[in-house]
């Protein structure tokens, strides 16, 4: 097992926005002021339409400021005002994007498509195939180095171009839904590259909780075209800034150690899981995949246990639950359910999720790294790799 990656620390914010920064693309506008990132893994979320796309373009040098001020590395690469004007491209930015639509080079095979952003800095075609076949491998997708993109499927092509995006080794990293088109068998060697990553911030947009769980550190919540929320992870989940937030970052997370079915927590609690895993891991599942009970329940749920609800937020709807176990969970439940089951704080209930609804994330992300994949060279610093929308 090689140890995991340790990341540079930064002399100053690596993404900093003035507090009047925006974009207008249309009627949609992004209010986009404030943000202040030094490192690490950053996960934007937010509903379909509230910017998150927008925003990744913006950092990318692919949209432009309408108002205020963008900083990267504390330079300034984006500015509006009347003799103040100043824009840095894409290809003179220090990072790497990957967008959903990959834009892969169909006249190249993969092992060359992902060497390119190599052979622009003038590594010779030996050496950067090399390290492309590195990072194919490292990504589950050693056999594809041959292949041409239009013989791939979707999730084959999204590991490429991440592939290709990291042979760069940005400074900043930039991924759009890395993992929406990835099957289930390659999602953690996805996130296990993503994690090792020597980018010194990665920004990741995502719907998927499994990936707030297990990569971010910091949570941006955008809503309607603006930041509603930019802060530790913890502190969002405390106070997420809107309803569809409080709802996505509700996820349950309970780790433990696992040996085939069943997972054992340091409290003792044991999970029934819906296929055999080993060592620790995250079970992770949603507030709406519990059922709360006022007895213990018959059925075909294989995992139940008693709980003390805690805390009910109920907004005449809907409600959000609090149990404290062990496990501590949230549970979705509505506000008829409430009602009748007389859910207040204090009240003894019994929780219960099926086994088929769990999603199981090793815990270790960098585990199970080849060794040769944990060599750095310092021959391709500084490296430049948009791979994106404006790509040629």
């Amino acid at each position: 097992m090689t140890a995991p990656v340790t990341r540079p620390e930064p002399a100053s914010a690596l993404v900093a926005t003035s507090a009047d920064a925006a974009v207008r693309r249309g009627a949609f506008t992004l209010a986009c002021g404030g943000l202040h990132h030094t490192g690490g893994t950053v996960a934007v979320i937010g509903p379909n339409g509230s910017g998150k796309t927008t925003l990744l373009r913006l950092l990318a040098g692919l949209e432009r400021l309408t108002a205020g001020e963008l900083l990267l590395e504390g330079r300034p690469v984006d500015r509006t005002g009347r003799g103040r004007r100043l824009f840095v491209p894409a290809h003179r930015r220090r990072l790497s994007v990957v967008f959903q639509d990959h834009r892969l080079f169909d006249h190249l095979r993969v092992v060359d498509d992902v060497a390119f952003p190599l052979r622009r800095q003038g590594w010779d075609r030996r050496r950067a195939r090399d390290r492309a076949a590195t990072l194919l491998a490292e990504l589950g997708a050693a056999e594809l180095a041959r292949a041409r993109p239009r013989e791939l499927s979707g999730g084959q092509r999204q590991r490429v171009a991440l592939a290709r995006a990291l042979a760069a080794e940005p400074r900043i990293l930039l991924l759009d839904e890395p993992l929406a088109a990835v099957d289930d068998a390659s999602r953690a060697a996805v996130r296990r590259v993503v994690a090792r990553s020597t980018a010194a911030l990665v920004v990741v947009v995502t719907h998927d909780p499994v990936d707030v769980a297990t990569l971010a550190d910091r949570l941006v919540v955008l809503d309607e075209g603006r930041v509603v929320r930019d802060g530790p992870l913890d502190e969002v989940r405390r106070d997420p800034g809107s309803r569809w937030a409080a709802d996505f970052c509700g996820a349950n997370v309970v780790s433990g150690e696992a040996r085939g079915r069943r997972v054992r927590t340091a409290d003792g609690v044991e999970i029934v899981l819906p296929d055999a895993a080993t060592g620790r891991v995250h079970v992770v599942f949603g507030p709406e995949t519990v059922t709360v009970h006022p007895r213990r329940p018959e059925g075909s749920a294989r995992n139940v246990w008693p709980a003390r609800v805690a805390r009910v937020d109920d907004d005449g709807t809907r409600a959000l639950l609090e149990l404290e176990g062990p496990p501590s969970l949230r549970a979705a439940v509505t506000t008829d359910a409430v009602r009748a089951l007389e859910l207040r704080p204090g009240r003894q209930v019994w929780a219960s999720v099926k086994a088929t609804e769990l999603t199981v994330v090793p815990a270790d992300v960098s585990a199970d790294v080849p060794a040769d994949g944990s060599v750095d060279d310092p021959g391709h610093q500084g490296a430049v790799g948009v791979t994106g929308d404006d790509e040629t």
